[in-house]
């Protein structure tokens, strides 16, 4: 069918088009004339996705804001917040909808679940686009109603974010809270092991100045230990020696030995000057003989003295020696236990420590969770509440008349086609042409008789006129 053709066929029909068109729209402004209106209330609010959290700090990272945001849609329209919704209106006491519930459902069932289940079948949550505000719209009957359901709606969206926001921190809180004394407990008998530990081995404060004294007394004992072991080596160097004790380097250096030999030697010459003069049976010389005598005795007494000195000293350098390396000995054999002890409490001081940092811990996160349990302080506001609608959301008639206009159309263009399917009819010389095979000779005005001849009537005369031809 050409363009040409199917105006002609419109044209045709064109009272059925306007019969059709007219039904529908007269069908469509009646149902919605009928049908009741509902009102819808919107109000916004803004969720501050990018603020820093007052107790935390913390920044939320750009890439999980779309994902925050679907979750607090979640939220909003979840049944907890229909529930708190419910309270804030006093729904459960309405006997509207309590009459509703009971011609529903019978009166099987929660009355609270249907409550929130029904708010949230007429709430709509519609984030905006490239930002975090929320739209918060509810329909109903009655405007104010529509209204105030919308902004409690907003209120109890706070309300519910702000309690999943503290009672985890209180949780936490609690949780801490008790832990808190187990790690007090453990603090102190930490501090009590130290302390008790100190106590039994009398000590004061850590080992460290101990250790560095007795450490320096370990050296001063260790010099004195090699300083005598070279004077023991010394003098059984000199005791030891062969020869007369005279050579001895103490009898040389001894000043009363070296003056007795000076004397020694001055009568020894006064004896040779007195022989020569006076003869060996002289008395002088007997005299000279005898101090002569006393005094080598002299001599030799002091030369023994000075040997018995050394062995003595020798003597006294050996029990000096073992007394020193004893006390040498006795002064590792306490440093090494300061050393143990300075371990031990090093070990102590460190559960102390430990335990401390555990528990410092503990109470500073107590405290933070605590804080955040008592926090009043939510990242909602609202932006914008919602006010009582004046024009209903539905029906919406323009636009149930612009819809009832384009569907009439189309349903009258359909039944003008299917009407013309059922009984086609010749529209115009082309046509005729086309259903009969012979060339249009004329075009005679239409006569009334005529008009609206169908096809049909005129096929029989087809295969004559072919054999007329």
């Amino acid at each position: 069918m050409s363009i040409q053709q199917l105006f002609l066929v419109l044209r045709a029909n064109l009272r059925l088009i306007a019969s059709v068109l007219c039904a529908v729209v007269a069908l469509v402004m009646a149902v919605s004339l009928l049908l009741p209106r509902k009102y819808t209330a919107q109000g916004e609010v803004v969720v501050d996705v990018r603020g820093a959290d007052p107790i935390q700090g913390a920044v939320m990272q750009g890439s999980l804001i779309p994902g925050y945001l679907a979750t607090q849609v979640d939220i909003l329209t979840s049944e907890r917040v229909a529930r708190r919704v419910a309270d804030l209106l006093k729904l459960k006491d309405n006997a509207e909808f309590r009459a509703a519930w009971e011609s529903e459902r019978g009166g099987v069932g929660s009355y609270e679940d249907w409550l929130a289940r029904t708010l949230g079948a007429a709430l709509t949550v519609k984030p905006s686009r490239d930002s975090s505000v929320l739209g918060i719209a509810f329909t109903a009957r009655d405007p104010a109603f529509a209204a105030a359901a919308a902004n409690a709606f907003a209120q109890a969206y706070i309300d519910t974010s702000l309690e999943l926001k503290v009672e985890p921190a209180r949780q936490y809180s609690d949780w801490f809270n008790d832990r808190s004394s187990g790690v007090r407990e453990e603090l102190e008998a930490a501090q009590r092991r130290l302390s008790d530990y100190q106590q039994q081995h009398r000590i004061l404060t850590g080992t460290d100045e101990r250790l560095d004294v007795e450490s320096e007394r370990l050296a001063q004992l260790s010099a004195q230990l090699v300083a005598v072991q070279a004077q023991r080596a010394e003098s059984r160097s000199r005791t030891s020696q062969p020869g007369s004790v005279d050579t001895l380097p103490e009898v040389l250096q001894n000043g009363l030995i070296q003056g007795l030999k000076t004397d020694i030697a001055r009568l020894e010459a006064q004896r040779g000057q007195s022989l020569r003069r006076l003869g060996p049976n002289h008395p002088e010389v007997a005299r000279i003989d005898a101090e002569l005598g006393s005094l080598r005795s002299r001599v030799g007494a002091e030369t023994a003295r000075v040997a018995g000195s050394l062995a003595t000293a020798a003597r006294m350098n050996d029990a000096r020696e073992a007394e020193i390396a004893a006390a040498v000995e006795a002064q590792k054999a306490k440093v090494l236990e300061l050393k143990a002890h300075q371990s031990r409490i090093g070990v102590l001081q460190r559960d102390v420590e430990n335990a401390q940092r555990a528990y410092d811990m503990v109470t500073q996160r107590y405290a933070q969770t605590s804080l955040e349990s008592q926090t009043r302080l939510t990242n909602v506001v609202v932006l914008s509440p919602a006010a009582e609608p004046v024009v209903p959301s539905t029906p919406n008639l323009p636009l149930n008349l612009l819809l009832s206009i384009v569907v009439g159309g189309l349903l009258g263009v359909g039944a003008a086609l299917w009407r013309e399917l059922r009984h086609p009819r010749i529209r115009g010389e082309g046509e005729l042409g086309q259903l009969l095979g012979v060339p249009v000779l004329a075009v005679l005005p239409p006569r009334p008789a005529l008009a609206g001849v169908g096809l049909r009537r005129l096929l029989p005369a087809v295969p004559q006129a072919r054999r007329l031809r």
